[in-house]
């Protein structure tokens, strides 16, 4: 089961997952995205992964996806980091803005929630 709550802010507007991403869940994500990403030129989105406790190939994808979009992410544990920059560096090489650097599309949590 996932769980996902749409919270704005002045200048962002997350998402926060909680539970696994995987099928048939990654499909709900795709839908909720949409929704918050219709207005062009709107707040920073904001991916909050640090209640997700698994992350299947297609949840990987659409995360994927999302960083392209442009996506910003708040992660803890040792797991979800390396695989945003995982994401990252796949985006990087996938295409060719070489400016982007992986460490731009994570926000470390220091403990506090």
């Amino acid at each position: 089961m996932l769980k996902i709550s749409v919270i704005d802010r002045r200048t962002e507007r997350w998402l926060v997952l909680e539970g696994k991403l995987v099928a048939p869940w990654v499909a709900e994500l795709r839908t909720a995205w949409q929704a918050v990403n219709e207005h062009v030129g709107g707040p920073v989105l904001v991916v909050d992964l640090r209640n997700v406790t698994a992350i299947s190939q297609e949840g990987e994808n659409a995360l994927l996806e999302f960083m392209s979009q442009g996506a910003k992410f708040r992660c803890s544990g040792v797991l979800t980091r390396h695989l945003i920059q995982e994401l990252a560096r796949k985006r990087k090489r996938n295409s060719s803005e070489a400016s982007q650097q992986a460490q731009g599309y994570v926000r470390y949590d220091q403990g506090q929630k």
